[in-house]
């Protein structure tokens, strides 16, 4: 695939893209099979960095027979532990982009650096997700968006590198064809990933209500956190154990230790008088 330079876009610090294969959907129970970032500087320099890992783990069939990546293909690579220092640098003061990444790619990652005593936070980091723009106007896949915006097909699907080099077309597509898309990386983020001032964490999970955390999922929605705390501990460990994302994770286990995060200027009154 033709390598070209994001011209659209004005950087002030690097911007790595990255895509990852995996042994199944799950942040928190599946592992990494390959991993390949492609680092933006803005100076116009760009440099590759891929990983093939072994999880550790079988690779399921399913998981194979999308990205075609068997035991045997990571039989004699290393664990992610072992390249978790060196990617952990790759990514140190750089922005995010990728397709899908907030949802899978990002979660998943910080779980492997976690697992590898690396603390990883999108928290600062700006993050462009393709996909995001991509269903905002034309919902697909990736595969799609490269035929649709470029006139490509994508031979190389579920191939991490390929897939980068292709959210990066796709991307230089979406510049081409909406001129009203933002160029300025702030607010390129805040377009991919729009939060209600009223979250706590970047989910939507924990919500602020009245000055106090509240839960915004499930049967305990509207239940102050404070409260399910102090009354509910077999909830709060259901909470921990369960496939949450780690900010909301960090969130419920600080408050169990007394430390609440303070709210801000912009959270929502109490509701019916609460």
């Amino acid at each position: 695939m033709k390598e070209q330079p994001l011209l659209k876009l004005k950087l002030d610090r690097p911007l790595a893209f990255f895509d990852i294969e995996s042994t199944g959907a799950s942040p928190r129970a599946d592992r990494i099979i390959d991993l390949t970032i492609i680092k933006l500087m803005p100076d116009g320099a760009r440099s590759t960095h891929n990983y093939r890992v072994n999880p550790g783990m079988p690779i399921p069939p399913e998981a194979t027979r999308i990205h075609g990546i068997a035991d045997a293909d990571v039989a004699g690579c290393p664990r992610f532990a072992d390249v978790a220092a060196e990617a952990f640098q790759v990514l140190d003061g750089a922005d995010l982009g990728g397709y899908n990444i907030l949802r899978f790619d990002i979660p998943l990652l910080t779980e492997e650096f976690l697992r590898a005593g690396l603390r990883f936070t999108p928290d600062g980091r700006r993050i462009i997700d393709a996909q995001r723009i991509f269903h905002r106007r034309e919902p697909r896949d990736l595969a799609a968006a490269l035929a649709f915006y470029c006139g490509e097909l994508h031979l190389g699907a579920h191939r991490a590198e390929a897939d980068v080099l292709a959210t990066i077309r796709v991307l230089q597509g979406q510049f081409d064809r909406y001129a009203d898309l933002p160029r300025d990386l702030a607010e390129l983020d805040k377009y991919c990933d729009p939060r209600d001032p009223s979250w706590v964490d970047r989910t939507g999970r924990l919500r602020w209500k009245g000055g106090e955390i509240a839960l915004n999922f499930g049967r305990k929605k509207g239940a102050p956190l404070r409260e399910i705390i102090a009354k509910d501990p077999d909830f709060v460990k259901w909470m921990l154990r369960s496939d949450f994302s780690p900010d909301f994770r960090k969130i419920v286990v600080e408050a169990t230790q007394g430390k609440w995060p303070a709210p801000p200027s912009s959270a929502p009154p109490p509701e019916n008088g609460e």
